[in-house]
């Protein structure tokens, strides 16, 4: 549903995008990763027709948003940073505005405001002006607003920046409701539960590049520090592990840390080991590094700076 190739973007003699790739299928969800300024909202600016690359091929749903910008614009909705609610007017007036602005007839702009009003669990207020909204409603009815049109695509640039964490679930809950009736989800975020929670697929931008791309699970054994916990029922057990696995006993307890990559081929070699020489095992727990450590290890040099956009 969206591809990119060799995307490039600077901004004078600063470098932003330095030929990065991207490939997000249809139905899923796809999170963008990176620290301050490395280039997560030109990313989006540029996918969405809002830039212009300065180099490289873009794809969304099928149109380059080069030369056919209005097919594109047809096909996604955009969400940014900060709430575009007209605070002066109701939830409903919000949506309709949209309606307006997307050509739809006054009939079909009121069924679909509704429709949406009831998705994003709005009914209520739907009368009441924005600015009296929670940060959390004004999040839901910014994001219905960017579904006026149904979209194919939907850029969501840090959606639950700044929410509280019973709006952030609100939200995200929704973002999985979306892509449940086959929207693609285009997300940047700083939460980096979130993207673990989310995201099919994660991609981490530093430096104008993307250093790492995968699923959580496999981002995760990109760093060292994941293990696996043995627990034995007796000392002979914890020491003939030890012994098995060249590892230094424990002084206290009755569990074994072994260094491990956390894949299940690791994992099942280290069992038939243990297995072969009569060696039981009480329980097993297995630890893995979090995506903090992931993104604090794949971003630790100093970070490029973007320009406010």
């Amino acid at each position: 549903m969206i591809t990119a190739t060799g995307l490039r973007k600077a901004y004078g003699n600063q470098t932003v995008l330095d030929g990065i790739d991207l490939d997000v299928p249809a139905g899923s969800i796809f999170a963008l990763l990176g620290p301050n300024g490395s280039g997560k909202t030109t990313t989006v600016s540029l996918l969405t027709t809002l830039l212009r690359p300065d180099g490289g091929e873009i794809r969304v749903a099928g149109a380059d948003p080069r030369t056919d910008p209005d097919a594109v614009r047809a096909a996604i909705g955009v969400t940014g940073q900060f709430a575009a609610v007209d605070g002066f007017l109701t939830g409903e007036e919000n949506l309709l505005l949209m309606a307006d602005l997307h050509h739809l007839d006054r009939r079909s702009g009121r069924e679909r405001a509704a429709a949406l009003l009831a998705r994003f669990d709005l009914v209520d207020a739907a009368h009441k002006v924005a600015s009296a909204y929670s940060g959390g409603m004004r999040r839901r009815l910014d994001i219905a607003m960017g579904l006026m049109g149904s979209p194919r695509v939907l850029f969501l640039d840090e959606p639950t920046t700044g929410l509280d964490p019973r709006s952030r679930r609100a939200v995200r809950d929704t973002i999985r409701g979306l892509v449940a009736g086959g929207v693609t989800v285009f997300l940047t975020t700083q939460y980096l539960e979130e993207a673990d929670e989310l995201a099919d697929r994660i991609a981490v931008l530093h430096g104008g590049r993307i250093v790492a791309e995968g699923t959580a699970a496999e981002l995760k054994r990109l760093v060292p520090g994941g293990h696996v916990s043995l627990t034995f029922t007796g000392a002979d057990g914890l020491r003939g592990a030890a012994r098995l696995l060249d590892l230094p006993v424990p002084q206290v307890g009755l569990t074994l840390d072994v260094p491990g990559d956390g894949g299940v081929a690791s994992l099942r070699a280290l069992l038939a080991t243990l297995d072969d020489a009569g060696v039981e095992l009480d329980a097993l727990a297995l630890h893995t590094p979090d995506l903090d450590d992931v993104f604090l290890a794949l971003t630790a040099s100093t970070t490029t700076k973007e320009p406010a956009r």
